[in-house]
């Protein structure tokens, strides 16, 4: 709860600054990082309201005349919304935005928007549309330059993420499980090698969505080890690629536990899973909302 509160407190003292000095600075970058930082961890808290607010105020913050000048570092923050809006499964929203006019100063916005679109549509079951934006994604990620930064990481290495992300979704809904998880598993790899940021540029873990599906086909013991991986459970990953204690992946596990009759380490998992579950302000019925026999079963 405090990595939201915190961030909020640090984004007010940084409004003192900015009606100060004006947003055409450099330290308008760590203006955007306090709210990456509260979009980050509302994320992972289950607090849409608030991952929703700082996204929208993220960009507003971000005029033209203060993106265009220093667009390599600045423009990588616009689609922050869209991480927020999958997590959430928005899949509407995500449709009903209007895309950018002008796609060559929001290029990594464009990318994001079409990737973002592509998971709506497969989501909805709108295949042959969702084919059609798999396309355009290509012809936006072919007009991001290498010069575009989000922080430690290139845009194109994170939009490697979104690619492989974007079609096991695709995969997955069109019935190709098999196709849909090696994306998947692909999506984790590139994930977990992209340079160490604070917070990390993809904003989803990449393991919520590869332990729902993998759930949702009956495949329990991968499902378990991508979530004790997930919680830093087993030791696996890099302390930075653990996110012990989320809601998402503390649920996934739980499920996991419970379906294969384990009553000795579930019960405190769950006590875990409660205490998470308090903060969150939606209902938890999957780590993914790509999941949709979980979330019609509620």
């Amino acid at each position: 709860m405090n990595v939201v509160l915190r961030n909020q407190a640090a984004i007010v003292a940084d409004r003192k600054f900015l009606e100060r000095e004006g947003p055409n600075n450099f330290y308008s970058v760590y203006r955007c990082h306090n709210y990456h930082f509260k979009i980050y961890g509302a994320m992972f808290l289950g607090q849409p309201s608030a991952a929703i607010e700082a996204a929208e105020e993220l960009i507003a913050t971000l005029p033209g005349e203060t993106l265009r000048p220093m667009a390599d570092w600045f423009e990588g923050f616009i689609p922050m919304k869209q991480h927020v809006l999958i997590r959430f499964g928005r899949w509407q929203e995500i449709l009903d935005q209007d895309l950018p006019v002008d796609e060559e100063l929001f290029c990594v916005t464009t990318a994001m928007m079409r990737y973002a679109r592509t998971v709506a549509l497969a989501n909805q079951q709108k295949i042959t549309d969702a084919e059609s934006e798999k396309v355009k994604f290509y012809e936006a990620l072919d007009q991001v330059p290498e010069t575009r930064m989000l922080f430690n990481n290139a845009c194109r290495d994170i939009l490697k993420v979104a690619e492989q992300m974007m079609l096991g979704e695709l995969a997955y809904h069109k019935g190709e499980h098999e196709s849909a998880f090696e994306h998947l598993r692909r999506s984790v790899e590139i994930d977990d090698t992209l340079p160490y940021d604070e917070p990390w540029g993809w904003m989803q873990p990449t393991r919520h969505a590869l332990g729902a599906l993998l759930l949702e086909q009956g495949h329990m013991v991968e499902a378990e080890s991508v979530y004790r991986a997930d919680l830093g459970l087993d030791a696996t990953l890099s302390r930075a690629c653990q996110h012990p204690g989320n809601v998402w992946s503390l649920h996934g596990l739980y499920e996991c536990l419970n379906r294969r009759g384990e009553t000795v380490e579930a019960p405190q998992i769950k006590l875990q899973l409660d205490k998470a579950t308090a903060r969150a302000e939606v209902p938890i019925r999957a780590s993914c909302y790509c999941r949709h026999k979980a979330l019609a079963a509620e």
